[in-house]
Parts: structure tokens; sequence; C-alpha cells
């Protein structure tokens, strides 16, 4: 709850800190710089979830790895506090690789929980995503109010020691988790060893040429960009081809594969809430309720009191329906479909306001609402799908590669807030719309085949 606290508060205001001006507490950043940063940093808080699962796999076990996520977590809020975009960018860097420990090793200590064939995985799923939507619910209330009325260094400072409390609780209460995530799932080789010399050595190359050549944002991005691609690529080759893998198991590696592209096409609209949605709410959306202002930041909290609402319903009709569950692949084309059906919304709404006027609160409630709908189709499925499919011995990795997916959503939904003053606003939010209803109807028709690979014979 608390890990989400700081992720969801640090989204639902770090595109308005880097945009805001210099007096009011911000870095004054244009909107293109502001996106690509925004892109890489929520891309990053879920790629590093392969290092951070794999570490714990080999080196940790999960529990420790949960620690050391959120003592880095904690210490790049407090990081935050301090002004200038050289310090904004080690402490989001702190931020996400305390993350990609943090919740990679969590989720996998919840599947432990549960015995292979256990029906009530998917909706033990839901009941943990309520807790991670408690966190995210509360966050943009708190830490938008700090941020955007008082100063943000206030919502830094309050994400920071909110991150050290929940470590605190953890440590007291994790004796009920039982075994879960003591020890690693197997021993260090000496080649595990070597790998992890050779991360490290690439990581201080990483750090020292960008030192030395001083790319532009917008260079780094594209770089970063490219190489999320050649990560995803060479993973799914490597698994596939050169696994050692069995018949069955490769079967559904690729299926993760067709889940994966439909989860990455998802979030990269789902996630425009913090930047191209979180722009809309703040330059051309009328905030008042009942007459009374408050901060745009606060749509931020409508998702997970949406999801809070709607996830026991979810849990429960997964249950009731039985053997007539619909199969992942019909999940996710509705997942696609509901967050298409949020961006028809908006593109009505940006018709409305027109380039200078503004539209209702109601608006932005409906697409929120439409996509939080889609998000219980996909997400908590979707984590559930990979305890189950992933092969044992790399149980952590394989939720790594999932969370792979949501950080290249992430980083195409931050650089699409890079069009947001280049391009009308029906246009970009009527294209998302478009994307995503024609891949939700491609993997819903597709649907049949693609659970066969689930249900193949075992070797």
């Amino acid at each position: 709850m608390w890990e989400r606290f700081s992720y969801y508060g640090m989204r639902a205001i770090l595109i308005l800190y880097l945009t805001s001006k210099v007096d009011v507490g911000g870095l004054n950043l244009d909107v293109v710089t502001a996106g690509a940063i925004y892109g890489i940093f929520t891309s990053c808080a879920y790629l590093t979830g392969m290092s951070g699962g794999w570490v714990a796999d080999r080196f940790l076990g999960q529990r420790k790895g949960v620690l050391l996520g959120g003592a880095l977590i904690a210490a790049g809020n407090f990081g935050m506090m301090v002004r200038g975009l050289a310090a904004t960018v080690i402490a989001l860097t702190l931020i996400a690789f305390g993350t990609g420990f943090l919740k990679t090793n969590c989720t996998t200590m919840v599947g432990a929980l549960y015995r292979e064939g256990d029906v009530r995985r998917d909706a033990g799923f839901s009941i943990y995503y309520m807790g991670i939507n408690i966190g995210a619910m509360v966050a943009p209330l708190i830490c938008g109010y700090l941020g955007q009325t008082i100063h943000y260094r206030w919502a830094f400072l309050c994400a920071g020691l909110f991150m050290l409390a929940g470590l605190l609780q953890f440590s007291l209460t994790s004796r009920h988790l039982g075994d879960s995530g003591l020890k690693p799932h197997v021993p260090p080789t000496k080649q595990d060893w070597g790998i992890l010399q050779w991360a490290g050595i690439g990581l201080a190359v990483v750090i020292a040429g960008i030192a030395v050549l001083r790319p532009s944002i917008a260079a780094f991005a594209d770089a970063f960009g490219l190489i999320l691609l050649l990560t995803a690529i060479t993973t799914f080759t490597g698994l596939i081809f050169f696994g050692g893998f069995s018949t069955a198991e490769k079967r559904r590696i690729q299926l993760i594969f067709v889940l994966f592209c439909a989860s990455t096409l998802f979030w990269s609209s789902f996630e425009q809430a913090g930047s191209t949605l979180n722009l809309f709410a703040d330059r051309s959306t009328d905030n008042r309720f009942l007459g009374l202002a408050f901060p745009s930041s606060f749509y931020q909290a409508l998702n997970s009191l949406f999801l809070l609402f709607m996830a026991p319903g979810f849990a429960w009709l997964w249950v009731k329906l039985g053997d007539r569950d619909p199969s992942l692949p019909t999940k996710f084309s509705w997942g696609l479909l509901g967050v298409a059906a949020g961006f028809v919304v908006m593109a009505l709404a940006a018709t409305a306001a027109g380039p200078t006027g503004k539209v209702g609160p109601e608006w932005l409630t409906l697409c929120y609402f439409l996509h939080s709908a889609g998000e219980l189709c996909l997400s908590p499925v979707g984590l559930s799908a990979m305890t189950k499919l992933a092969p044992a011995r790399i149980g952590g990795f394989m939720m790594g590669v999932w969370f792979l997916s949501i950080a290249m959503g992430n980083f195409i939904g931050g650089r699409v807030s890079s069009f947001y003053e280049a391009f009308p606003l029906p246009q970009l939010f009527g294209l998302v719309a478009a994307f995503g209803a024609v891949f939700g109807l491609i993997l819903l028709v597709i649907a049949k085949p693609v659970a066969r690979l689930m249900t193949a014979d075992k070797e």
C-alpha cells in the first residue's frame, strides 16, 4: 500500500511539478521534456522489476528484496526535495530501482501463498489489488493537495515518511507470511555471480557515458525506447529458443508473449492518466465540485476509488463463473476495449472544450470509470496469469517480464504527452482510442486459439 502511495503520489504531480514555474516550486520545463522524463521514470519503475526479481530469485529472497526496495524508494522521495534537474533525475532513479525490487517481489510472494490449481488465486489477487489501490487512491489526495496548494517538497517528504512506515509494518508483521520469500528460489551459481558483476559494470559505463556525453532528454528518451524494444525481443527470443524449457513450458511462454503485447497496448493508453489526461485536467477542466475548487491532481484518485468499489464484484464474478470463466485472452480484449471507450469520451470532451475552453469534471470521471473497468479485466488477471504460467525456476524473473510490458506502455504513454501541444486534442485522443479498439477486437477474434496454448497437454 505505501509503495503505491509513493509511486502514485509521484505520478499525480510529477508532470505538473516539472512544468510548473519556478516561483511556485516547479522546474519550469517544457511539455516535451517533461513528458520524456515522465515516460522514462514510469517506465523504469516497471522495467527494473526484471532485475529486482532476478536478484531476489538468486541472491536475496523476496523478503529482503522488498526491504531493499522500500529503503531506495524512501531515499528517492527525500532526494526529490532537493531543487534542480540533476537532483530530480538521481532521485527518480532511486525510486525506480526501489520500485523494481519491492513491487515485483511483493507480488511474487502473494503467488507463493497459493498452491498450484487453487481456484482462489484470481480472487486472492483481486483482494491484493484492493490493498494496492488504497495507497494509490489516497496518494493523489494527500500529495496532490500538499504539492499544488502548499509546496511540492512537502508532498515528497510525506511520501518518503510513509514508505518508511510501510517498511516498519512489513518487518513487524511478516511472520504471517510463513516461509514465503524467506530464501532465494535457487542458490546462485558462478554464472549468476558473473552476470551480476557484468550488469554492475554495464550500469557504471552507462552512467559514465551519460555524464560525459550529456545527451538531451529527448535524445536519451529515443535511445531508451529502442533499448526497451530490444530488451523485449531479446528476452522472449532467449526464453523460447535458448532457455532449455520443455515443449509445454515453451507453449506457456508463447502465451505470455501474446498477453505481453496486449498488456503493452493497454498500459500505453491507460497510463496517460498521469500525462495527457493530467494536463487536460489542469488546463481544460473546470475543477469545481458543488462550487468548491479542488486541485487537478485529485482526478488521479478516481481510478483507485472505482477499483476499490468494483474489485470485490469482479473477484466474486470470476469465482462464480467457474468453468464458464472467460479465457485470459478474452479478458484482456475486454480491458483494451474499456480503455478505448474511455478515450472516445475524452475525444468528445476535447471537442466540447475547444482550444481554450473548459469542460466539467464529469468527462474525466466517466473516462476513469471505463478505464478502471478495463483494468480489472486485465491487470489483476495478468498478475495471476504470470504466477500460473511461468516456469517455477524463473517465477520472479517472469513477473519482471510482465512488468516490462507495463514499462513499455508507460514509456509510450509518456511520449504521447509530448504531442499534447502539437496535435489537436480530439485527434490525439481519437487516435489512442482507435488503436485500443482495433487491437482489442483482434485479440477477441483470436482468443480461442490462443487459449489452447494454455490447455495444451503437459509433457
